[in-house]
């Protein structure tokens, strides 16, 4: 949340109501037109009202740009994290209660079918072999040994 424009629109309504006061205290003197004075205090107030709503109307847009943010955030984090094999389940589910409503099937599945039935992927066998860092790939690389048919020189 935005709490430094909260912040603001708090100071700015002080702001007003020092203003608006200091109005009341001359509309108290008999120096000043009660008129005159009511109509600033007026003018005042309707500028502290327009300001308000200003602040409002464009700070509803900013939350729900961050509403919008946050939601597409959680949602894109969710399909990553997702595992492939509860869409399987949840077609399986779908499925079942279409049978049980007498519906027929909108999608054919492999009966006993399991993941862990599958031999692992192309992408799985070789991210297995790749090392991940780059002392593990030292490790894995053979040291190089003097060639045998060549002799030092002295």
């Amino acid at each position: 949340m935005k709490l430094h424009l909260l912040q603001e629109l708090l100071d700015l309504n002080l702001a007003f109501e020092n203003v608006m006061s200091g109005l009341e205290r001359m509309e108290k003197s008999a120096l000043f037109d009660k008129d005159q004075v009511r109509y600033t205090r007026a003018e005042v107030e309707g500028a502290r009202v327009d300001a308000n709503r200003e602040f409002f109307d464009k700070f509803g847009e900013i939350v729900e740009k961050d509403a919008k943010w946050a939601y597409e955030f959680r949602l894109n984090h969710d399909r990553q994290s997702k595992d492939p094999f509860d869409f399987y389940l949840e077609v399986q589910e779908r499925e079942d209660e279409r049978r049980n409503k007498g519906l027929p099937p909108r999608a054919v599945l492999l009966p006993g079918w399991d993941q862990d039935d599958e031999p692992p992927s192309k992408d799985q066998k070789t991210a297995a072999t790749k090392p991940q860092t780059p002392r593990a790939t030292a490790a894995r690389t053979p040291r190089t040994v003097a060639h045998p048919h060549r002799r030092k020189e002295a």
